[in-house]
Formats: structure tokens, C-alpha cells, sequence
């Protein structure tokens, strides 16, 4: 059954799963709807935006320690291999995730204490484009081994004028991993902008 959380709640994944060893993060997104009065009346129309999903490996400090632990369309896997990108969706159209992240807790290096889930909009400035212009995003983690959906978090505030979104995070605690909902809006034009962050 899968848990709903909403902003700031954290969840136990593993203690409550045994043997829960790898993770699918599914991000999903839809462009949002917008009217205009044309020549026949008004019309509805769907901004094309491109959304990227980025996986930021960090250190017990909150700081990326190498530069492969930053996983995203132009790197798709991470150095030692546990944390790997499914390629980037140009439209965000349509059913279903739009982006995954495949994690392999297991073989996560004992210096990464979170791997932070963030998602931007590709050419956001050139294409004055924002999060206020996208709907229904959220983040769900799914057991691969039998596609059971565990947790989902569905992010509802409103993030006009946002860049980048910080979705939520995998953390270390006490020899278990969690889920923790973070769900805040940032001003980022680009993955690299917003990694510069935790350097």
C-alpha cells in the first residue's frame, strides 16, 4: 500500500521492507494549460517545456564531494555505479513517470549520506519558462523487485517564478534509509547553477 506524504514528513523505507535493497525514484510532471483568445475564440494550449530530474550524492556535511556524484542528462551514472539516471524526457508529456532514478542503497560509498532529488527547466531563461507553468509534479519511490509503489509525494504549493525544484532526498539514519518530502522552489537556471550550492 502506498504512503502519501505531504511537505517535511520523513518515512523509514528499509527498516519496514526487508531485504529493500534497490529503489526506482519516479519523478512525473505535466505541462500546464493555459488560455488564449485567438481568431475562433479562446483556445487552450500547453507550454512546451523540458524538465530535467538530477540525483546530488552528498556527504554527511551536505556538501558533493566529487564531481560524478552529480547524476543528471548529461551524466547518467554516478562513479561507483549505485545511483543511475533512465535519460532525459524532452516533453513531459503523457501517463506515468517522466524521469527515473535507479538506486542501489547497497552499494551507496559509506561518505553519502544523502542522495537529493532535484528537477530544473532546461533553457528556463532563454524560454522565460518557470514551475508556475507546470502541474501535478511529484515524486514517488517504487520497490523494482515486484513494482510496488512505497511512498509518494505529491507537490502542491504553488512555485510561480521558480527555476528549480528540490523535491525530496534518500538519507542515512541509524543504519536505515529514508524518504525525507522537501518540496521547495529555488532560482537555478541550469543543474550545474543549483549543484554550486553544495560544493
Amino acid at each position: 500500500m502506498t504512503i502519501s506524504l505531504v511537505k517535511g514528513q520523513k518515512i523509514d523505507l528499509t527498516k519496514g521492507n526487508a531485504g529493500l535493497n534497490k529503489v526506482v525514484v519516479g519523478l512525473g510532471w505535466d505541462p500546464a494549460e493555459s488560455e488564449s483568445r485567438g481568431f475562433f475564440g479562446m483556445k487552450k494550449k500547453t507550454a512546451n517545456i523540458d524538465c530535467d530530474a538530477s540525483a546530488l550524492m552528498l556527504n554527511e556535511n551536505g556538501k558533493l564531494t566529487e564531481e560524478r556524484n552529480l547524476v543528471c542528462f548529461y551524466n547518467k551514472q554516478s562513479g561507483c555505479g549505485s545511483v543511475v539516471h533512465s535519460g532525459d524526457n524532452l516533453t513531459g508529456e503523457g501517463d506515468g513517470d517522466d524521469e527515473q532514478i535507479f538506486v542501489e542503497l547497497s552499494r551507496i560509498p559509506a561518505s553519502v549520506h544523502k542522495v537529493l532529488c532535484v528537477v530544473n527547466i532546461y533553457e528556463c531563461e532563454s524560454r522565460r519558462q518557470d514551475f508556475g507553468m507546470i502541474k501535478s509534479a511529484y515524486i514517488r519511490i517504487l520497490n523494482p523487485a515486484n513494482n510496488q509503489e512505497l511512498v509518494r509525494f505529491n507537490l502542491t504549493d504553488n512555485y510561480s517564478g521558480m527555476t528549480a525544484l528540490i523535491v525530496g532526498e534518500l538519507y542515512r539514519h541509524s543504519g536505515e534509509w529514508k524518504f525525507n518530502a522537501i518540496g521547495e522552489g529555488a532560482h537555478a537556471a541550469h543543474i550545474n547553477i543549483l549543484a554550486q550550492r553544495y560544493q
